[in-house]
């Protein structure tokens, strides 16, 4: 099976104040999940297309109760609580730096690496969601 790109999901990469940047980085979170990329691809689409999670801030807000009913609208049943309380605490950390920390790639005032070290933090990003991730998210290149 081919990989799930931006594209499929409709995602373009470079939208204002990184939002691009975020959804694809939730989607590389669902997508490097030991999980069918039908079930992570549904996912993405029921908490962004369907029900307006497409910002950091609106998954920090999101709560735990409605992020584990979500995923498991979607298939995702088997980690939902676990994945809820990731998601929670990603949405906060990204709101908080994802576009300060971007910014800094972008103006050469960060290294790569030291974005990529920041991710990896994040509970649930490892190095396959990075992977996946930097795929098409090439910082520090316009």
């Amino acid at each position: 099976m081919t990989p799930i790109t931006a594209a499929e999901l409709g995602i373009g990469i470079r939208e204002p104040s990184c939002h691009g940047l975020y959804k694809w980085l939730l989607a590389s979170f669902l997508i490097g999940k030991r999980i069918r990329s039908s079930v992570a691809f549904e996912a993405y689409r029921n908490l962004v297309d369907r029900h307006g999670l497409d910002t950091p801030e609106k998954l920090a807000g999101c709560s735990h109760g409605d992020l584990v009913r979500l995923l498991g609208q979607a298939g995702y049943a088997r980690y939902d609580e676990s994945t809820a309380t990731r998601l929670q605490e990603l949405g906060v950390g990204l709101a908080a730096e994802l576009e300060s920390r971007t910014n800094a790639v972008e103006s050469g005032s960060m290294k790569s690496a030291e974005f990529d070290a920041w991710l990896l933090s994040f509970k649930g990003i490892g190095p396959k969601t990075l992977e996946i991730f930097k795929r098409e998210a090439v910082l520090g290149e316009k």
